[in-house]
């Protein structure tokens, strides 16, 4: 499940440099020497590469053909189906971007606690608020958005303990939501608008969560740990 739907798109989302640098540093923010890693939804490794370099025990599941061959090319370990995957392995999971292409994301979520070691943590990064969903959301194959309450619940339920929750991107909150009832209606990303987001309102915006992030914005992400029983195991 690549974490973009469409090449187009993620090769777009490549050059949103800030934007990626905060999640990369979401992920290191959680990352100890020796750890085992895995990325789920890895699409084409904008984050795995840059793991891998740093000299992290990274595996990469992407079960698009395409991208996983990709992936492999570019000299990373892939798995394009979790059956492929040891269950209670990693140390580590991340999935940004990604649960909202799933249409049971509560199964799926059990499904990756499975492979967690105990006491292990994941950090899940999606979309926020259905206010917000659009052409865009439809184009690349999102079934919802998420409020924190939702991911708590969902966390909860699938076997996880909350560790942190918070709002990411408030300015990104507004821009959304002008976009929503502004754009043409093709889901299309502007490249051009799209980097002078990354280089001068994703900055602003970062500031602007310090002081509201438990209120909104335009994502949320949630970092959990395995509890000793996941629910439906």
């Amino acid at each position: 499940m690549s974490q973009y739907t469409g090449t187009d798109n993620l090769e777009a989302m490549e050059e949103a440099l800030n934007y990626n640098g905060f999640l990369l540093s979401l992920i290191r923010n959680q990352l100890r020497p020796g750890m085992k890693v895995l990325d789920i939804g890895t699409g084409i490794g904008t984050f795995a590469r840059s793991l891998c370099d740093e000299g992290y025990d990274v595996v990469c599941f992407e079960p698009d053909p395409n991208q996983a061959a990709y992936l492999q090319l570019n000299g990373l370990c892939v798995r394009r189906s979790l059956a492929d995957i040891e269950a209670s392995h990693f140390d580590f999971i991340y999935a940004l971007n990604v649960l909202e292409h799933i249409e049971d994301d509560h199964n799926a979520l059990i499904q990756w606690y499975r492979l967690l070691k105990p006491g292990g943590r994941m950090l899940i990064y999606v979309p926020a608020f259905n206010l917000l969903f659009s052409s865009m959301d439809k184009k690349v194959g999102h079934y919802r958005r998420y409020k924190c309450g939702d991911l708590v619940n969902l966390i909860n339920k699938a076997g996880g303990n909350l560790i942190k929750i918070r709002y990411v991107d408030s300015l990104g909150f507004f821009m959304s939501l002008l976009y929503k009832y502004k754009n043409d209606g093709t889901g299309d990303l502007n490249r051009t608008a799209l980097r002078i987001y990354d280089n001068f309102i994703f900055p602003l915006s970062r500031i602007l969560d310090l002081f509201i992030s438990g209120v909104l914005g335009k994502n949320v992400y949630a970092i959990a740990h395995l509890k000793e029983q996941v629910v439906g195991a």
